[in-house]
């Protein structure tokens, strides 16, 4: 009969221990796209404040289990240490996305603050759930205006090359919106095309923030339509 080492148990359920929270990240993203619970229930909740509270405690495991390993660390250490790295980036990676994102612009861009672009039939309020008025050029610095008319061509182009799905498109306008891969949030972009002078807006459909994602989706369009000929 083999011979427990002596500690590996405790090793072994702290080490466990640390990585319930990514863990628990993948079923409440999992469960949110395949539509098990809203996004309420998959991001507010599960990751963003049972996940957090577990990167914390995950991470004290791993210490934990680090420190228990010392008497055995020939045949502990190794998951000791392995547990240390996936909770340390763990928590590293909430720390650094949450920071990225209260220092994001507001998920609603336009290249026009004078004039905002709707977004046709989904309404500008889509429903109320929205962000808040759009931000421009000061608070987007890709969000840039194309001064002159371009083909609906090369609109129906930019946004399938910043990723989003058309929804419409015609001689003065162009729609699409844009599915997030984890937690299935969606954004919407318009290209608003009059003589002289082509327009931009992107807004994410909810409240909250996703580090500027609105902001690098309008650069992305703008940028490929400044290029395109």
């Amino acid at each position: 009969m083999a011979r427990r080492t002596p500690g590996a148990g405790r090793v072994q359920g702290l080490a466990l221990l640390s990585v319930a929270a990514p863990i628990l990240v993948l079923v409440a993203a999992l469960g949110t796209r395949v539509g098990v619970w809203p996004v309420e229930v998959g991001y507010d909740l599960l990751t963003m404040r049972a996940a957090w509270f577990l990167a914390f405690f995950g991470a004290a495991a791993a210490l934990g289990a680090l420190l228990l390993s010392f008497g055995q660390f020939r045949r502990l250490g190794p998951l000791a240490l392995v547990a240390v790295l996936i909770a340390g980036a763990t928590l590293g990676g909430f720390i650094w996305q949450k920071a990225r994102f209260s220092a994001g612009p507001v998920e609603n861009v336009s290249t026009d603050l004078a004039e905002v672009p709707g977004f046709g039939d989904l309404g500008d309020q889509r429903g109320g759930q929205g962000p808040g008025p759009a931000v421009g050029v000061e608070a987007c610095p890709g969000a840039l205006p194309v001064m002159r008319q371009i083909a609906p061509t090369a609109a129906i182009y930019a946004l399938e090359q910043a990723g989003f799905t058309l929804r419409g498109a015609g001689v003065g306008r162009a729609d699409g919106s844009r599915e997030g891969f984890w937690f299935g949030v969606d954004h919407d972009a318009v290209i608003r095309i009059r003589p002289g002078r082509t327009d931009i807006r992107v807004a994410a459909r909810d409240h909250r923030p996703h580090g500027g994602e609105a902001c690098r989706m309008a650069t992305a369009i703008s940028e490929t339509l400044r290029a395109a000929g």
